[in-house]
């Protein structure tokens, strides 16, 4: 039987890292797929670019339409955002062509009109390399724990703001100290805003919320904060009290409806996430009949995701002949099952909190703030007061409360930044157990 021919849309890092399992590991994938896979056709922008990979026997164009246009069977499409990248998917999927992508922007935000388009014409959309690189997570989800109601899960889906945490616990350096070393050594880009402030992160988080729970994809209704103001002190303050601090993703179904967050996160330190460092991913899932179970690899780089990438194709090669109606859907249930839960506001989300002012050093300012927290319904679960700087008359008090909902602690932190023994912001981050439910 004659090999499959794909193409590919983008020959940067994870491209060329797909041309190079795929010719490797060619015997291997042929016995897995029951057909051989070669790409014939790669558009790039610049074709005289160093490559790391060989492209010998694959036609090279700048015009990514010629490679929608050949023959082609497969587009992977490896360019990135949402922009031409969903022009590029939809053109291929008005051509009765399979398309795998690793782009988790065009998924999140545009991932339902997409999937749309591809039933009516019967091919498939593989995303694995979207979350987590190389780590198999949305099969996992969508296959492996088909059987389970999914409760909750959380994950440390972005290796560039894990690779910051981690050295500034393990280093006692600055975030603006590690940001720098992060964008010298790749793992950040020139702009860091996407990783740093969690946009990255809701992107994939929206995917796996919507796999998870059977909900159409809605990136906009994601609460992102980023771990820009986290402080060595936070780090080291929360290592005392027997926490570390993630930038996690959290999703968790609830009465009311889905949790859908982003936020640096306090996990307990014996909780095997939180042992998670670099740049390394993680995603933990709790599901009812499974319990917990934990995902954890790369991230990304190119031959991880070009692992995922490889994947999908080899999926899409063993249904190219089978019935439509009889795949894996594409957000695990069937499309006209999906459900209407709402995306609750984070004003609605209940979780525990860390929490760490400045205030004057002399009796009745706890008593003050321990009245206001009281006063929203908060109770207290551990609080420590360190002594002032010798030239300073202003104390550091922390305190971890028990679970409250966000309204009700956004208005006792209003309340008590007015105190006039308080100063500055109160720096508040969430605190998640990650135990069994």
């Amino acid at each position: 039987m004659d090999a499959v021919k794909a193409g590919l849309l983008g020959l940067g890092t994870v491209g060329g890292g797909t041309v190079n399992v795929l010719k490797r590991n060619a015997e291997e994938i042929t016995r897995r797929a029951g057909r051989g896979i070669v790409i014939t056709h790669a558009a790039a922008r610049d074709l005289n670019k160093p490559r790391i990979c060989d492209t010998e026997g694959i036609t090279l164009t700048t015009e990514p339409m010629d490679v929608i246009n050949s023959d082609v069977e497969i587009i992977i499409e490896l360019i990135g955002g949402d922009g031409l990248a969903k022009e590029l998917v939809m053109a291929a999927i008005a051509q009765g062509k399979h398309v795998v992508t690793a782009n988790k922007a065009l998924i999140a935000k545009h991932g339902n009109e997409i999937f749309a388009a591809a039933q009516e014409k019967g091919v498939m959309v593989a995303f694995e390399a979207a979350v987590a690189g190389g780590i198999p997570i949305i099969k996992a989800i969508r296959e492996g724990l088909a059987g389970n109601k999914i409760q909750w899960l959380a994950g440390i889906i972005n290796g560039t703001g894990n690779f910051i945490l981690t050295e500034m616990r393990d280093k006692g350096r600055d975030f603006d100290d590690v940001l720098k070393e992060a964008q010298a050594l790749g793992y950040a880009e020139a702009d860091p805003t996407f990783d740093v402030e969690g946009i990255d992160a809701a992107h994939k988080l929206t995917i796996l919320a919507s796999i998870a729970f059977g909900l159409p994809l809605q990136f906009e209704a994601a609460y992102t904060e980023g771990i820009s103001n986290i402080t060595r002190e936070d780090v080291n303050f929360a290592e005392e009290l027997g926490y570390r601090i993630k930038h996690l993703g959290v999703s968790r179904r609830t009465d009311k409806g889905v949790e859908l967050r982003v936020h640096p996160t306090l996990i307990p330190e014996r909780r095997l996430i939180a042992n998670v460092d670099g740049v390394m991913n993680a995603v933990l899932v709790q599901g009812d009949a499974v319990g917990p179970t934990l995902y954890y690899g790369a991230g990304a780089g190119d031959e991880p995701t070009a692992s995922a990438v490889v994947a999908d194709i080899v999926d899409v090669v063993r249904v190219l002949t089978s019935d439509p109606e009889n795949r894996v859907p594409h957000l695990a249930f069937q499309p006209d099952a999906l459900s209407d839960l709402p995306i609750l506001s984070i004003e609605d989300v209940e979780t525990a909190y860390y929490l760490r002012m400045q205030a004057d050093d002399r009796p009745g300012v706890l008593a003050d703030v321990t009245r206001i927290l009281g006063d929203s319904g908060i109770s207290i679960e551990a609080m420590i007061q360190k002594e002032p700087q010798p030239d300073s008359d202003k104390a550091s008090i922390i305190m971890l409360t028990h679970t409250a909902l966000e309204k009700q602690m956004n208005q006792a932190i209003s309340n008590i930044e007015a105190l006039a023994s308080i100063h500055g912001e109160v720096t508040r981050i969430r605190m998640e157990s990650l135990g069994a439910e």
